[in-house]
């Protein structure tokens, strides 16, 4: 009689086997810097690789548009300085209106960025 008990591990299920393999090249300094890690963290390298991609977060470049309008910032934040060197200069009162306006463009393209962004 042949003996109908299985031993050894269960078979694993189909989502859980390990059946794609990667090749990474890694310059020398990058894969030290793995192997110190996943030795720190006391698990293999391609567990620490797998742990590192499940709980890592990518966030998307910057649109062209949105980056347009960070530039238009920046121009729009070195006239401010320049308005407020006038102001220290000549008086609030002249600069007060030149401001104001700028304020206003400065409010709106803020809220451009956060709506797109």
């Amino acid at each position: 009689m042949k003996n109908r008990y299985k031993t050894g591990r269960p078979n694993k299920k189909l989502g859980e086997k390990k059946s794609y393999r990667v090749s990474v090249k890694m310059a020398t300094a990058e894969y030290y810097s793995l192997k110190a890690k996943a030795r720190e963290a006391g698990i293999n390298r391609s567990e620490f690789i797998r742990k590192s991609i499940q709980k890592s977060v990518i966030k998307q470049r910057l649109s062209t548009e949105i980056l347009d309008l960070v530039r238009k910032l920046c121009g729009m934040a070195n006239n401010l300085n320049q308005i407020a060197r006038k102001a220290n200069a000549v008086g609030y009162a002249d600069a007060r209106s030149e401001y104001l306006f700028l304020a206003g463009k400065i409010d709106n393209l803020l809220e451009q960025i956060r709506n797109d962004g």
